[in-house]
């Protein structure tokens, strides 16, 4: 069972809230959020991605009570407390109870169904299931609400994340590696299966490299079914974009990290007919700028020399208020790990 994380130095970005600790009875479960640095888009036909697990993620509790009508109770909340979600399964087949059932509902029962087809004993016991999970970080912001839910999922269940997660939501895979590593990971797509390993990355200008939230999400589905029409890619591509997240995660100075940073995103704008995030909004940004994920939401990257304050009241004046320090998000690296191969 993991243990849970929790940043407060995050929650001072969410404005007007205050976090609201939920009871700490019952089996716990914890996987952290995510960010890509790397390999976005290409990652899925297999080019290296250095992925940066956060400090905030997700937590699952689970409470069994005796019961002669057992049922499965589920709950959610954000950061501040506030339920935001909720439903009631039928035990046996995890039918929703609800009526009119959301799109939110339908997927987690896919996801407890899947789970049940991986491991035949799970929730078979005639007990009532409460289930209470919270986010460390808005739903908006897209730090994986929904990976971090199938590897809390998984590992309550004792099944491979990867296989739920392929069998339910798709996509490559990187969030539900950093989801379960507490260090920053090399992450690649292969044929027989994920493989990622921790990597010692502890960038010695760590102090200038901030993560700005563009206030709105971007749908990473419609990215990835974008990203698949022009299909296929070439292996030079995809060998030039897993170099670029080896040269990045082991750069000596900030130039250089901008260097690759302005590499990266010139490769990915020139193949996918997509205008970089800098060239679009912030051309006069002292430093370098680099999309995060799917490109035009969420998180971007913002590398520069000066000082934490000229960032800050840059991206004030734009009117995006969460200007994260690399510090305050990321979970830093431990010590150097053999690499993993997970089916």
């Amino acid at each position: 069972m993991n243990t849970t994380h929790t940043s407060n130095n995050i929650l001072k970005y969410l404005e007007g809230e205050q976090f609201l600790e939920l009871p700490k009875n019952g089996q716990l479960y914890f996987g952290h959020g995510k960010l890509l640095l790397s390999g976005e888009y290409f990652v899925l036909d297999g080019a290296k991605a250095l992925g940066l697990p956060t400090t905030v993620g997700q937590s699952l509790r689970v409470q069994y009570s005796s019961s002669f009508d057992p049922k499965l109770y589920w709950k959610s909340y954000d950061p501040a407390g506030k339920l935001w979600f909720e439903v009631t399964f039928e035990f046996w087949h995890f039918n929703i109870l609800n009526e009119n059932p959301t799109k939110e509902m339908i997927v987690l029962q896919q996801m407890l169904r899947q789970a049940r087809r991986q491991n035949k004993h799970f929730l078979r016991d005639g007990v009532d299931v409460h289930v209470v999970t919270q986010l460390g970080f808005p739903l908006e912001w897209g730090l994986g609400s929904s990976s971090t839910l199938i590897h809390n999922i998984a590992d309550w269940a004792m099944i491979s994340p990867f296989e739920l997660a392929f069998n339910t939501l798709g996509g490559s895979g990187y969030d539900i590696a950093c989801a379960q590593s507490e260090e920053p990971i090399i992450y690649q797509k292969g044929g027989e299966g994920p493989n990622w390993s921790p990597i010692e990355f502890n960038p010695s200008f760590k102090n200038n490299l901030f993560f700005i939230y563009l206030g709105h999400k971007k749908n990473s589905r419609d990215a990835i079914e974008y990203y698949n029409e022009l299909r296929p890619h070439s292996p030079e591509i995809i060998n030039t974009i897993s170099e670029l997240s080896m040269q990045m995660a082991t750069a000596n100075t900030q130039e250089e990290f901008n260097f690759l940073i302005r590499a990266h995103e010139d490769i990915v704008s020139s193949h996918l007919k997509l205008s970089p995030i800098k060239k679009e909004a912030f051309s006069d940004f002292d430093g370098e700028i680099k999309s995060l994920g799917a490109w035009g939401g969420d998180f971007i990257l913002a590398s520069s020399n000066g000082p934490r304050k000229y960032v800050k009241n840059y991206f004030d004046q734009k009117g995006l208020k969460v200007c994260i320090p690399y510090r305050e998000l990321i979970v830093e690296t431990q010590t150097p790990s053999e690499i993993k191969n997970v089916h």
